[in-house]
């Protein structure tokens, strides 16, 4: 436990970076897939002389600006404030090991921004054809952008043996190539920029939708209908890059996918399934209001219904990032750290040594010496936290409700032991530390569960 912890009531440190991930995500694919969408639509109005486009699409970038400048920059650096008081460690190795991947991400990063800029207040200033090629360099940049993020998005899931064998040694500089070209690499590129192009044309049905049909019936119609297009022809590749991708996850995070399939009549441990057959039917409902609404009734295409489609494409977006992070389990960082921090090749270390060894965090009273309590408060900090709240997301205090102390102390026995035949080994990491710490941390939960009449003294109060 080498960093103090970020404490969010009921929520979980965890769903902050999530809801922020969530929204940003939506908007920074729309700022790739947007970038090549404004690009080609301009050049279609250049060749085919449509003036009426020219005029709709100076809108149209204004609108892209706004979104993609301010929020997709604030989003983008509150997941950055978020993971490094949630996940320092992850947050750590993903720094030392990515660090010039990351400075090249900024530079195109930047470069994006300023010409994204240039290319909304020189409409109509500028030759049209330099007007072009400015659209050209940001969409190569933007492109650029998702090229670099995505190999260290698929880093967590699957860094590579390559990689995991030089970890932890100094070397794993060496081995940068091998990390960033990991086995999802190029399945969840083809993906993500499939989603890329579908969330252009789900962000231009919203601007084409406020055309007044009346007064611009062409327009409107032939805007809409073409937005559409960049949806449904996306929609169209995501199955078989999501079939290719998933072939590419290690078994041993497929099996989260199984385990949910084998138990959804039950309902026991299937959130990856329930999560997967959201993503379908959202993706298929899209897709369905889209032709129906849009391409077959352009002119009666209204913003209630745009924003519905845009609704839908939030809750596809909110659902894939989610599953995502749930084909991590239970790592961060595949093979190498666990959800909660720990490192895989520092667990026995820790059973030796304990987890509290040579952790600052935690409260002692003016003789230097620490309760069995305020240590179990630390330990469920450190190792618990990461994905439980007392009261709120994945509550202990439910989960664990009706159990005694002796019962209480067999489950975290059993997570300790961490064996093979555990169904919980799949989804969550090994409760680390010697016999003194599941004991600390049966009495603290103990205490949450079955609260004695006297309240000891915790860390909050100290």
């Amino acid at each position: 436990m080498n960093y103090p912890f970020w404490n969010i009531p009921y929520l979980g440190s965890s769903w902050v970076i999530g809801i922020i991930a969530i929204f940003h995500v939506m908007i920074s694919q729309f700022a790739v897939g947007g970038g090549f969408y404004l690009l080609f639509a301009e050049r279609k109005a250049m060749r085919e002389g449509r003036t009426d486009w020219h005029q709709q699409l100076i809108k149209h970038s204004k609108f892209f600006l706004t979104i993609t400048g301010i929020y997709g920059t604030v989003s983008g650096v509150g997941i950055w404030f978020a993971i490094g008081l949630t996940h320092p460690e992850a947050t750590s190795t993903l720094i030392h090991n990515f660090v010039f991947g990351w400075a090249i991400e900024w530079v195109f990063f930047m470069v994006e921004l300023i010409t994204a800029a240039v290319y909304y207040y020189t409409w109509d200033k500028i030759d049209p054809k330099l007007h072009l090629k400015v659209g050209w360099v940001y969409a190569g940049a933007s492109a650029a952008t998702l090229i670099i993020i995505n190999g260290i998005l698929t880093f967590m899931l699957t860094p590579g043996d390559t990689w995991l064998a030089v970890a932890g040694t100094g070397a794993e500089a060496s081995k940068f190539w091998f990390a960033f070209f990991n086995p999802t690499y190029w399945p969840s590129l083809l993906l993500r920029s499939a989603v890329c192009i579908s969330l252009a044309g789900v962000w231009a049905l919203v601007t084409s939708s406020c055309i007044d049909g009346d007064k611009f019936p062409a327009l409107k119609s032939s805007l809409v209908k073409w937005s559409v297009k960049w949806l449904m022809a996306a929609f169209v590749i995501v199955p078989f890059a999501l079939i290719w991708y998933l072939w590419m996850v290690p078994a041993s995070q497929r099996a989260l996918l199984t385990l949910g399939i084998d138990t959804i009549g039950a309902g026991t441990f299937s959130v990856v399934t329930r999560i997967a057959l959201l993503i379908i039917i959202t993706s298929a409902t899209i897709v369905g209001v889209a032709y129906q609404l849009a391409y077959k009734n352009p002119i009666d295409f209204n913003l209630s219904t745009a924003i519905s489609i845009l609704l839908l494409a939030l809750m596809a977006t909110a659902a894939g990032e989610y599953s995502r992070e749930m084909l991590r389990k239970p790592y961060v960082i595949g093979g190498w750290m666990y959800s909660n921090g720990v490192r895989v090749k520092y667990v026995d270390a820790i059973n030796r040594n304990g987890y509290l060894k040579d952790s600052l965090w935690v409260w002692k009273d003016s003789a230097g010496q620490s309760s069995s309590y305020s240590r179990g408060e630390a330990i469920f900090r450190g190792e618990c936290s990461s994905c439980h709240t007392l009261d709120g997301y994945r509550p202990i205090r439910q989960l664990l409700a009706g159990r005694d102390r002796a019962n209480i102390a067999s489950f975290l026995k059993m997570l300790h032991e961490y064996k093979a035949d555990s169904p919980y080994r799949r989804f969550m990491p090994p409760l680390s530390g010697t016999a003194e710490d599941v004991n600390d941390l049966t009495e603290y939960l103990n205490y949450q569960v079955n609260p004695p009449a006297t309240k000891p003294q915790t860390l909050a109060q100290k």
